[in-house]
């Protein structure tokens, strides 16, 4: 009898089937003695759409919402039913004794799994393989400590709640919006607040109102020292600040008080993907999602740093024993940094990393013991990997030590203040191979020491703006009201981006026109990041096994109907943002500009004509019968056709992608039989009727 392994990816299966001897390849599986390894590819399952319950529903009509099942049914996905079919099949086969779990050991890969279990119809033993890392020793030590799947029923339970809810709200939403105002208007559970924490920058930018403020600064000795009065440093009305200047000039001043305090500035703890996210985006303008991705490639494709998807930044006890193994993998891409540790025996100095209770589906995101060969990566690889390995170090290296002192000078009357900052032990920071210098002025002097005012300054400044999100701030928040999941939240900022609410410009995010009518009309309850908030906890709690899934759905329906009641009985008003004075050739309504694969494509307002045509034509390969140029290709409601403009020549484009069915076939061999050799080049095979037939048909 032999096991039947379900991956999440092809990749991840090979890797799989090379540790566990399985050599017998197929197109969707890879067999072995004891194995029989097949994959997913991606989701291979899915929740129905709303015209799999009712053929009515393929039409969008706001007359016909709310659309809530009474059971969420499930189907397989077209694109990839080949694939499924084969895990179909393997599922029957008798000399299966037990299933394997083996997607992405997360929410969303146990849903992957489930899904398609449910639709074989999977009834014999089912364990589960959770796994950090894709190394060969991980992957052996995971099958050797395989778990009974029964342990992970109530990460499934969330999975579903989150697909349901999504469903659900995103839906119907969508769909109200979108048929009230005939444009398409996309909202969500997680992708609306987030735009609206956006459009609230907005407004605080649109509302300020800017300043003018004065500072002062003197060379008091040898110290350069700022004009302070009760911790502000800036003044508002300038002939306060002219005063100022008069007064203390040519003055002398008194050393009233001197402060030494040090510091120590903890070690940085590992990365978790949003964090991981946040610095990639601050230091190399990197977005979410391509840190995502080529995360992914360093954990799948390099088997180089462990799962990416996670919350945490703590590992497990059990992990102080493969730190040694860690650095010696890595040590040929840091072999300076990596020695003196490795004759420490690996010893990591930050102790606190290791905590069981802080570590909840995955640890943070480490190296793996996995040989390093830097010249495998592109520039981009390495420098994630660069960051992911710096922060690892850290943990071995001391704390950062450091000494502030703080004098305070009096003079006439006004308060000046000098800093300075002493490195005691540059510690883990030596790892960013800047060295700071220490500047000595304030070390040597005493309180009541009299000092000369050589020079007084005063600057002019303009207050500032709050200024609009990075990816990186706009993650911050997210995590801060727990808007969405480490794993999600890359592809609801792409989303948003793809549906134009929003545009990224220098690294910044910015609301467009659209974006900022439909967060007005959209439900108050919609916007609110602490009902979002509320949900992902209730989520956790029945990943957890704290929460009651029934209830939670029902609360889901009750806020679906809610919510398209009220837009159903919105009076807001709404009008195109990208609306062009050009009139559709086919219907006669407006047609909007709006982004394509291949530049601005202009299409009709009314979303029942399907016109579409691109703004600049893009020229194709095809020659004009007549000047023998290359035409324009174009997208029109009968099809593509290309186009040469000076000749006023229309030629459709050929559908070379259309199958003939064996139906078919029999119907044009009877109609091409031999006896009909009129068309130049047919004889008697199947493939010349064929080719006769089609040529006929255009």
């Amino acid at each position: 009898m032999k096991q039947l392994i379900l991956a999440e990816k092809p990749s991840v299966a090979r890797d799989l089937a090379r540790v566990l001897g399985c050599k017998q390849q197929n197109k969707s599986y890879i067999e072995g003695p004891k194995h029989i390894v097949t994959w997913a590819l991606g989701h291979l399952v899915e929740l129905k759409m709303p015209e799999d319950y009712d053929k009515q529903y393929k039409q969008w009509r706001l007359e016909d919402l709310p659309i809530i099942p009474k059971h969420m049914g499930l189907k397989v996905i077209r694109q990839v039913s080949p694939q499924f079919r084969a895990i179909e099949q393997l599922a029957k086969r008798k000399d299966i004794s037990e299933l394997v779990i083996a997607t992405d050991a997360g929410r969303e890969g146990e849903l992957v799994a489930r899904w398609i279990m449910e639709k074989v119809r999977w009834q014999k033993p089912v364990k589960r393989l959770w796994i950090s890392s894709q190394t060969d020793k991980a992957i052996r030590d995971g099958f050797n400590q395989l778990k009974p799947a029964k342990q992970y029923d109530n990460l499934y339970q969330s999975a579903v709640c989150r697909s349901e809810a999504d469903w659900l709200i995103g839906l119907n939403v969508t769909r109200a919006l979108t048929t009230k105002y005939n444009d398409p208007l996309s909202a969500g559970r997680v992708q609306t607040p987030t735009l609206a924490m956006i459009l609230e920058r907005e407004q605080e930018i649109n509302a300020f109102q800017p300043k003018d403020f004065w500072t002062i600064d003197a060379t008091i000795g040898m110290l350069k020292a700022t004009w302070e009065h009760n911790g502000e440093k800036r003044l508002f009305e300038e002939k306060k600040a002219t005063e100022i200047v008069s007064k203390v000039k040519g003055q002398q001043a008194t050393v009233s008080s001197l402060q030494k305090k040090e510091k120590t500035e903890a070690h940085p703890m590992p990365y978790d993907l949003t964090e991981l996210q946040r610095d990639a985006n601050r230091r190399f303008g990197f977005s979410a999602k391509k840190t995502s991705s080529v995360l992914q490639k360093l954990y799948e494709q390099y088997k180089l740093v462990t799962y990416p998807r996670t919350d945490s930044r703590y590992l497990t006890k059990d992990m102080e024993n493969t730190m040694f193994d860690r650095l010696q993998g890595m040590s040929s891409g840091y072999r300076e940094e990596v020695q003196p540790l490795l004759k420490q025996k690996g010893n990591v100095v930050a102790k606190k990393v290791f905590n069981d209770s802080k570590v909840t589906d995955h640890h943070a995101i480490i190296p793996t013991d996995e040989p390093l060969h830097l010249g495998d990566l592109d520039n981009d690889e390495r420098k994630l990997y660069d960051l992911i390995a710096r922060r690892f170090l850290a943990l071995f290296y001391p704390a950062y030590r450091l000494e502030t002192l703080t004098a305070t000078l009096n003079v006439a009357g006004e308060t000046f203040m000098a800093r300075e900052t002493l490195v005691l032990d540059p510690g883990f920071k030596v790892l960013s191979g800047k060295e700071e210098e220490s500047p000595r002025a304030l070390a040597n002097l005493k309180e009541g020491q009299s000092l000369s005012v050589k020079e007084v300054n005063t600057e002019k400044k303009l207050t500032e703006p709050p200024s609009r999100f990075t990816e990186a701030d706009l993650l911050s928040r997210m995590e801060k009201y727990s808007l969405g999941t480490p794993a999600t939240r890359a592809d609801i900022i792409e989303r948003l981006l793809g549906s134009e609410v929003l545009d990224r410009k220098n690294n910044k995010l910015h609301p467009t026109p659209k974006g900022k009518q439909l967060i007005e009309l959209v439900n108050d309850e919609l916007k609110s990041p602490e009902l979002t908030a509320k949900w992902e906890q209730d989520l956790e709690a029945i990943a957890r096994g704290k929460g009651n899934p029934k209830e939670f759905l029902e609360n889901i329906r009750k806020q679906t109907k809610q919510l398209v009641m009220e837009i159903k009985s919105s009076s807001q008003e709404y009008r195109a943002h990208n609306l062009t004075g050009s009139k559709c050739p086919e219907c006669g309504k407006l047609l909007k500009e709006v982004k394509g694969r291949d530049g601005k494509v202009l299409v009709c307002s009314d979303r029942e004509c399907s016109y579409r045509r691109r703004k600049d034509p893009k020229l194709s390969n095809r020659r004009c019968p007549q000047c023998h140029k290359k035409m324009e290709l174009h997208n029109g409601k009968a099809g593509t056709y290309f186009q040469c403009k000076p000749c006023n020549v229309v030629e459709k484009a050929d559908d070379k992608k259309k199958k003939v069915t064996k139906r078919e076939e029999r119907q044009l061999l009877k109609k091409y039989s031999a006896n009909n050799k009129e068309d130049e080049g047919f004889g008697n095979s199947l493939a010349d009727a064929l080719k006769a037939a089609m040529k006929d048909k255009k």
